[in-house]
């Protein structure tokens, strides 16, 4: 009985020095900050994160001009999944998404519409 008594009063130390909490203190935690007029959602306090682009909408209006839509629209789509962003209007202005600007074919050309 007295190992027992040691043991569980070993284990309440630890978890003191540990600094554990239990499930229920996750109840108390404060709730995550939602910044107004933010173009970023807050997940998790630590994790701010940016929203998520819809990227056929973008890839369609960036490439409404281009003569060979589908090939266009493949591009931007494969762009703006990895960066994502799509630069506005249908030509030019990448420097407004730098990540789009940047990427690069098999031979050295511009990928990004």
């Amino acid at each position: 009985m007295k190992l027992f008594l040691v043991l569980v009063i070993t284990v309440l130390l630890l978890q003191a020095f540990m600094g554990y909490t239990l499930p229920s203190d996750a109840a108390n935690a404060p709730a995550p900050i939602d910044y107004e007029g933010s173009d970023r959602i807050v997940i998790d306090s630590k994790k701010p994160r940016k929203k998520k682009i819809n990227c056929n909408k973008a890839c369609t209006r960036r490439c409404k001009k281009s003569s060979r839509k589908n090939v266009c629209h493949r591009a931007c789509r494969s762009c703006c999944k990895k960066c994502d962003c799509v630069p506005p209007g249908t030509y030019g202005n990448k420097n407004k998404c730098p990540c789009y600007a940047k990427l690069k074919t098999h031979g050295n050309k511009p990928k990004c519409p």
